[in-house]
């Protein structure tokens, strides 16, 4: 492992993430940020189009190394969209930003011309591989973006080797551009909540006595269906929990939880607080992840730290996240699910050898590794 670099440089991130998105790239800017400012060796500037959600921007560890930055005369959405694309490259200057990192697969058109040393974060590239969960639209512009973002990075990271190949032969990239740097889990989900907290959230969302777990946006690409339909197969006294943001898939769920009468069985929980996520992993029997495609699955790592198996789907790099012990479907076979779930379950034989193993599969996903990591990228282009 090479040693943190000297010289203290001043690096700008893009923090619209941080500041808005509750989850996904939110947090992973937000565990990012805090995990390098605690390294204490470089002068970080948080650069978003306005103060966000006073929730989210106050996960960020205050320190005297970081700060938050803002346009001076953006107010409006087109505004804040034409500084953050195109405006903030004179700020950065300005401010004496040496290195930039896009955080969500962005970075602003003229950086490098600026002088500006970029490093861009891309973690997956699903509107390419599958634009079918995507507006024709919305298709075009994200692959602009992504394109054009290739042009302007000195350096690209990759969340997942899945990524890394995505990115290598959908852009046509020489794969030694690209660094793979695993996401990292927020420190939180390490440690096991206390009775209270625990007995609080089980009283809050009125808890069945015994649940699998599922945690991600509700939308078709998600593939929470199969974790529902598999409940046919598996003991009435087990039920599903799934939490995340609702969209239309949502509606599609749950009509299909009616026309089978399963409604005492499968519950939908919106906009849970994060403060109570580690207490809903903790109390469940197991963790299910039904996804067709992810850039990674921060949360398998969340649920193996909080000591629960997994058993998620093939297709793309879900392998990577949850390591040979957890257990692995086909996305469109609700048997294959309940038939692994039933492998994993509360008193099911070698249950807690799987999670043992897992726990220590996931040691590679540590945040001090993760920051050290991303500090190796960083010195790989400013010790050129």
């Amino acid at each position: 492992m090479q040693s943190i670099m000297t010289e203290r440089l001043t690096i700008g991130y893009d923090a619209k993430r941080i500041v808005r998105n509750g989850t996904g790239l939110g947090s992973y800017g937000r565990t990012l940020v805090n995990d390098l400012a605690a390294l204490d060796a470089f002068d970080l500037r948080l650069y978003a189009p306005d103060e966000g959600q006073t929730q989210l921007r106050s996960q960020i560890v205050g320190r005297s190394n970081v700060a938050f930055c803002y346009p001076r005369h953006a107010r409006t959405a087109l505004g804040k969209a034409l500084w953050r694309s195109h405006g903030i490259v004179k700020q950065l200057v300005r401010d004496g930003v040496q290195l930039y990192h896009g955080l969500s697969g962005e970075l602003p058109t003229g950086i490098s011309e600026a002088g500006i040393q970029t490093v861009v974060t891309i973690h997956d590239l699903i509107f390419m591989r599958h634009p079918e969960y995507y507006k024709r639209a919305d298709v075009k512009i994200y692959t602009k973006k992504f394109f054009n973002t290739l042009k302007e990075a000195d350096r690209i990271v990759a969340i997942s080797e899945c990524t890394k190949r995505d990115i290598c032969q959908l852009g046509d990239i020489d794969p030694r551009r690209v660094s793979v740097v695993y996401q990292s889990c927020a420190k939180r989900f390490a440690e096991v909540p206390d009775s209270t907290k625990m007995w609080q959230v089980r009283d809050k969302y009125e808890l069945p006595d015994r649940y699998v777990l599922s945690v991600g946006t509700i939308e078709e690409r998600k593939n929470v269906l199969l974790a529902v339909k598999a409940l046919h197969h598996l003991p009435d006294d087990v039920s599903l929990v799934i939490v995340g943001r609702q969209t239309p898939y949502s509606d599609h769920v749950h009509e299909y939880v009616l026309e089978h009468r399963m409604h005492s069985r499968v519950q939908m929980l919106h906009n849970v607080p994060d403060d109570d996520l580690p207490a809903l992993y903790r109390m469940a029997d197991a963790f299910v992840y039904p996804s067709r495609y992810e850039g990674f699955g921060i949360p398998i790592i969340e649920a193996i730290s909080q000591g629960l198996p997994v058993v998620a789907c093939t297709g793309s790099c879900l392998e990577e996240a949850g390591g040979p012990d957890s257990l692995y479907v086909n996305p469109d076979d609700p048997q294959a699910m309940a038939n692994a779930l039933q492998q994993v379950l509360y008193g099911a034989a070698g249950r807690e050898q799987r999670i043992e193993r897992s726990q220590h599969y996931i040691a590679r996903f540590q945040n001090s590794d993760a920051a050290q990591q991303m500090v190796d990228v960083y010195n790989s282009i400013t010790m050129t």
